[in-house]
């Protein structure tokens, strides 16, 4: 007998059963080697034997056709021959498909609505045979019908073929390309707005818009600029260039030096640590001057730089940085463009057929392999028994599907949509995988996969890409002074709100056909209308107060708040729709915050943040929850959107010139587009089916790029001034869904001021939490308003009897450690003092006590006073004009025993005495009274006036704070209550205490 060895397992066959094989068997199997076994890193065999066994089970899992071969499982009875004899399709069911399901002529069940789709799901293609399509299908009303295929009545005439015949562009060339009444028609057919006519801004493109000018006549309030344009007249030496060329801020206009106005404070005059101030104002990381790659706008970072020349013996990055030559391809990106990672091959690999893997580790070309010329030194390229055999004649080598013979061995191969799973068995590639395999919806079939769309969307037959049905969609960006749309279908090209200072961000509201934009210079966040807005008296001014840099907006159009970030206090802050209500979200660990978008379906918010720490965070739309997504391979991101159909996160790195996109767990990475030269400054981006847009402020225009490969970059509108943010105007750009904080006709969900989203993360997840403004917190009905507390610890008072000790001097006033209500009840107690006996002194102070936690404050040495004398006890008292107060911290201890019983270490309290300001008195004062539980009977209990004759200028010897600790286990502390008795003239002298006080006994 012999032993086969193939991936591990050993094979034994006797001689004996070779009697049962035919002759070409035996002859096999008697000029195998001793020994056969799989080439891993080819998927090639040396030998057949080690697949060939008649006795071979298969895996768990695997199915064992008749013939021996070994497949899924789930390929049994899925009316498809796996086996090749058929054996995997006996001896099953028949299925019986479903009213909405279409049944193939072999018996399997696909959906109805592929059936004469033009694409074939049924294995024998009768889904799409000529006698299952015969009945020409009928479109409704609100389809264009290609010629028995339906597209959406809104894609005839926009300039994209859609149905595979081109019905759908057919005999339109005039319509499409006629601009309505009151609009401009560039050369090139494009449409304008009349106000872009003769604006001194190339709209059309071609320039023809700006043709057979006249110079511009600016009106009475406004002011021309040396570049011919018009601005306002305020606007003109207000610290803020309009004018192209400056002219509106020259000094010579402005009175120069003291005659000019101040900039705005929120305008950074001078950059933190790490910043490089560019001339034209903004602040760029210092890190980034001289890298040649210019980040400020008007280049000065990389003025006046040193030239960079590497040694000989380093590499020079893309951005003119050297690194050590070592660390060229390395397989690890040393260099911040990763050139030092471009173009290298591995030269150790040595796979394919091209390529023979000798058993010494030599690689030689496939071609010399059995070529009767010993290319291998070890002779491994020409065994003489393998290199006149065909394994596969033998059960196809083991393989399930494609065998391949070899010079030395064989390898098995898949047909289409499939791939190796163990070297011999082909299994389903799962297609999905790959986010560039459909638009949208990816559902995978048994070698092959099929693409749907959304509700809402529709398969283009052509580009078998999903587009939204329904009016044609239109960007809406901010230009600095104005904000413009541009319709993506028509490519229509109107102005939406004129004379704007600094208008950076915008979103919209598509349900009311409401947009909401942030002026900079302003300080102020505008709604309006977006068909009135082109007139300023119907702009609503939202929020004018505490705004120093707004940079992002994003509107929640489902529970109707609106969300922006502030980078001048590096804050995130949601205020109602209407404004009437606000609150900081987000206050910590914020540098430069820039970007924000929310997701209300799920209930969480993104942001961009580019400054110590570029990142990229998330968190629950009411501010809980918050996490990192993206910190690695990141400099500067600028511009965020979500894709809310494909559930994916798009950014734009201003200094790595990238576009990049993840999951909305912040996994699956991937860069979109890679581009110094398409991507100069972006800014802002925004993504609609299968297109991602994006503005660029150094090229001063607007691009579109294909949002899964980076492909087909088009300009959408250029000769811009300064764009900033961009939004898409669709209904289906914000999808529907149920208002959490309105639901069962509850309103504002029974909040007392703002109702707020809450993250989706399980099914027992909140829908919404209530807020209040800052300064207030919820109370404990998690609903209503009420003022923060102070933030301090409240030491619980049990109940005492009382030795009471006075002194006769006066305290300084001090802030008061004692709340109202306690100096109430305090004062009400000393009455009830002061006409009582000593027995019904007692019974008072144990009712006060048990009702009057007493409230730790910290004092000062302004409120220090002299000790008081005490009788038969170590206790040191704390003096105050109006209040006592007795600070109690209590501190947590660690676990004494298994079933976590924890001591509580009662602070001793700061005792503080008084002096006296005058030598002698004749008035008694009851000062500072401490009541404390002592052992001895009530009568007993004394009171001992101490006078301060003979104390004047002594420094009474107590170092400050006396801490009392409580043995731990015990449970109890001290009982401490100090009370307020009258009042007292202030002591201008201040007392320092270095030693421990005499403490008089009255035993």
């Amino acid at each position: 007998m012999y032993v086969v060895s193939s991936t591990g397992a050993l094979i034994v066959i006797s001689f004996i059963a070779l009697v049962s094989v035919s002759p070409l068997t035996r002859l096999v199997d008697l000029l195998l080697p001793a020994e056969t076994v799989f080439l891993p890193d080819r998927a090639v065999c040396s030998g057949p034997g080690a697949e060939t066994g008649a006795d071979t089970e298969c895996e768990d899992g695997q199915f064992q056709c008749n013939n021996k071969r070994c497949i899924p499982t789930i390929w049994r009875c899925d009316d498809d021959d796996d086996c090749s004899d058929n054996s995997d399709e006996e001896n099953c069911l028949k299925n019986t498909c479903a009213p909405s399901e279409f049944l193939c002529a072999n018996g399997q069940c696909v959906p109805g609505r592929w059936r004469c789709d033009g694409e074939p799901e049924c294995p024998d293609g009768s889904d799409e045979a000529d006698a299952t399509c015969t009945v020409k299908q009928t479109c409704p009303p609100e389809k264009f019908d290609c010629g028995g295929k339906c597209v959406s009545l809104s894609w005839r005439c926009d300039g994209e073929r859609d149905c595979e015949n081109g019905e759908d562009e057919a005999d339109c060339a005039a319509d499409a390309r006629s601009c309505s009444a009151g609009e401009f028609q560039c050369r090139n057919r494009k449409c304008l707005a009349p106000v872009y006519v003769c604006d001194g801004d190339d709209d059309c493109g071609d320039g023809s818009d700006e043709e057979k000018c006249s110079p511009p006549t600016c009106g009475p309030h406004e002011f021309r600029c040396n570049s011919s344009e018009c601005v306002p007249q305020p606007w003109t030496c207000d610290g803020d260039p309009d004018c192209a060329d400056g002219s509106d801020e020259w000094a010579g206009r402005c009175g120069g030096g003291s005659g000019r106005p101040a900039p705005p404070p929120t305008r950074r005059l001078q950059c933190g640590a790490g910043e490089f101030h560019c001339g034209s104002g903004e602040c760029v990381k210092l890190a980034w001057r001289c890298d040649r790659d210019p980040d400020c706008k008007d280049k000065s970072d990389e003025a006046d730089c040193p030239l960079l020349t590497c040694r000989p013996d380093e590499f020079q990055c893309g951005d003119g940085s050297c690194i050590h030559g070592i660390k060229q391809c390395n397989k690890i990106h040393d260099c911040l463009d990763k050139s030092d990672e471009a173009g290298c091959v591995n030269a150790t690999k040595c796979e394919g057929p091209l390529k023979f893997l000798c058993r010494n580790g030599e690689c030689i070309d496939g071609s010399k392999v059995c070529d009767n010329v010993k290319d291998c030194k070890d002779r491994s390229d020409e065994p003489k028994k393998e290199c006149s055999l065909n394994e596969c004649l033998l059960n196809n080598g083991g393989c399930s599907h494609i065998c391949v013979d070899r010079p030395i061995g064989y390898e098995c191969q898949c047909p289409a949509g499939y791939k190796l799973l163990d070297k011999r068995t082909c299994g389903d590639i799962d297609e999905c995988e790959n986010p560039d395999a459909c638009s949208q919806i990816c559902i995978n079939l048994k070698g092959d996969f099929k693409c749907e769309c959304h509700p809402g969307y529709e398969m283009d037959p052509v580009s078998k890409t999903c587009k939204a049905e329904g009016k044609s969609p239109y960007l809406m960006f901010t230009n600095r002074h104005e904000i413009r749309r541009i319709d993506l279908v028509k490519r229509d090209y109107t102005q939406v709100v004129p004379t704007q200072k600094n208008a950076v961000a915008i979103d919209i509201d598509v349900a009311a056909n409401r947009m909401y934009w942030c002026d900079r210079f302003q300080h102020k966040i505008y709604s309006a209308y977006i068909h009135e807005a082109s007139d300023p008296s119907r702009h609503i001014t939202l929020i004018d107060s505490d705004l120093h840099s707004p940079e992002g907006l994003a509107l929640d159009w489902v529970q109707h708040n609106l969300y922006w970030t502030d980078s001048g206090d590096r804050t995130i802050s949601v205020a109602s729709a209407d404004g009437s209500r606000r609150r900081v979200l987000i206050s910590t660990d914020l540098s430069e915050p820039r970007a924000i978008a929310v997701d209300p379906e799920r209930g969480f918010m993104y942001w961009s943040d580019w400054g110590i720490r570029a990142r990229i965070e998330k968190a629950g739309m009411n501010g809980v929850d918050r996490q990192v997504l993206v910190s690695e391979d990141i400099e500067w991101p600028n511009g965020i959107t979500l894709d809310v159909v494909g559930k994916r996160l798009y950014w734009v790195d201003s200094k790595l010139h990238l576009i990049c996109s993840v999951d909305l767990n912040g996994a699956h990475r991937r860069v979109i587009l890679s581009s110094s030269e398409r991507l100069g400054h972006p800014y802002a981006l925004a993504v609609f089916e299968d297109r991602v847009y994006w503005t660029d402020r150094e090229k001063e225009a607007i691009y579109s790029a294909n949002r899964l490969t980076g492909q087909d970059v088009t300009s959408l509108a250029e000769h811009l001034n300064d764009p900033h943010d961009i939004v898409v105007f669709h209904e289906l750009s914000q999808p529907a869904a149920p208002d959490s904080c309105n639901l069962s006709g509850v309103t504002n969900g029974g909040c007392d001021f703002l109702c707020l989203r809450a993250p989706q993360i399980s099914e027992h997840s909140p829908k919404y939490t209530c807020a209040c403004p800052d300064g207030e917190e919820l109370s404990p009905d998690t609903r209503q308003c009420v003022p923060v507390q102070n933030e301090t610890a409240f030491t619980p008072i049990v109940p005492i009897n009382i030795t009471m000790e006075t002194g006769a001097g006066r305290a300084p006033e001090s802030p008061a450690a004692v709340t109202s209500q306690s100096d109430s009840m305090a004062e009400t107690t000393l009455s009830s003092l002061l006409t009582s006996s000593q027995e019904e002194l007692a019974v008072s102070s144990n009712t006060t006590a048990e009702h009057s936690p007493t409230q730790a404050s910290s004092t000062t040495p302004d409120s220090l006073s002299n000790p008081s004398h005490h009788s038969g006890n170590e206790l040191f008292l704390l003096g105050r004009n109006l209040t006592v107060a007795v600070l109690g911290v209590v501190i947590p201890i660690v676990p004494i025993v298994a079933t976590v019983v924890f001591g509580v270490v009662c602070a001793g309290v700061y005792l503080v005495y008084r002096n006296w300001r005058r030598n002698s008195t004749k008035s008694m004062n009851f000062d500072n009274p401490v009541y404390r539980k002592t052992t001895g009977e009530m009568e007993e209990d004394e009171i001992h006036i101490g006078r301060t004759d003979g104390l004047t200028g002594h420094h009474h010897p107590y170092p400050g704070p006396v801490v009392s600790m409580t043995p731990v286990g015990t449970g109890t502390c001290p009982p401490f209550i100090a009370l307020p008795l009258g009042t007292s003239l202030p002591d201008p002298a201040t007392h320092w205490y270095t030693e421990q006080p005499t403490i008089s006994s009255a035993k």
